[in-house]
């Protein structure tokens, strides 16, 4: 888009009572929600907004930041402003099932089993689990599709009293969370969350370059106060994020 049709779209918002950056902002959202500038296509410059609009540099940065906070753009020092790709966003404070999100986003999920199968709990693991050191546990590791793009790597310890015929299940046409949700009632939840980059083997399951960054989410849960089960849930950074919301009681 050359620095006529930007100055156009721009001055066809000059009416409103909106601040300048918010118009900016406002003008360039409106392009890339409508397919005009498409994932990965690089935005103008500052300087050529700058030059275009007649507005301050202050301005412009500000109305770029904003869109890369709202996950539009992406900035890199001294390359440019890209089109960012698509995110999709998780719950940060539920403990929800993985396919329900894709299904509420009008998506499609396909999970693949890396595997099933019962271990000897090491001391890292029982203590994670909250079981005994040597006891039995039962381990998964699956990864999640939407749409074919594989989202989460899905590493799940999980206590087989509470859980007896966890490895008996078909996890490609139901999820870890759904059957044991089934059968042992959630009670409560625990998510830590960090950045980390990913493993060899992560990198090939995720298919992932060994640079990209992840988003790893540690999960526990219960039921009537006895841990169910303990999960990594490792997710390409490039392609999720969490969101949540929150109320701020009065003093």
């Amino acid at each position: 888009m050359d620095e006529v049709d930007i100055a156009a779209l721009y001055a066809a918002r000059s009416h409103g009572a909106a601040p300048a950056y918010q118009r900016v902002k406002d003008m360039i959202a409106e392009q890339i929600v409508a397919g005009r500038w498409r994932e990965g296509e690089l935005l103008p410059s500052e300087n050529q907004l700058v030059g275009a609009l007649g507005l301050s540099r202050m301005t412009i940065n500000r109305a770029l930041r904003e869109l890369s906070a709202d996950g539009l753009v992406d900035r890199l020092i001294g390359v440019g402003t890209f089109v960012a790709g698509r995110k999709v966003s998780s719950a940060l404070v539920e403990v929800r099932n993985i396919a329900d999100e894709i299904h509420d986003r009008g998506h499609g999920h396909r999970a693949e089993v890396v595997s099933l199968e019962q271990r000897v709990a090491d001391p890292a693991i029982a203590q994670e689990l909250g079981v005994e050191e040597g006891s039995t546990v039962f381990h998964s590791k699956l990864v999640h599709f939407e749409d074919g793009l594989a989202i989460q790597l899905e590493d799940r310890f999980v206590n087989p009293e509470l859980a007896p015929r966890y490895l008996e299940q078909d996890f490609t046409t139901t999820t870890p969370n759904t059957y044991l949700v089934t059968v042992a009632p959630l009670g409560r939840g625990e998510h830590v969350v960090e950045a980390v980059l990913p493993t060899a083997d992560e990198c090939a399951l995720l298919g992932l370059d060994e640079t990209e960054p992840c988003l790893l989410i540690r999960r526990r849960t219960w039921s009537e106060d006895r841990l169910v089960s303990a999960a990594r849930l490792l997710h390409p950074g490039s392609r999720y994020r969490l969101a949540g919301t929150f109320d701020v009681q009065g003093s």
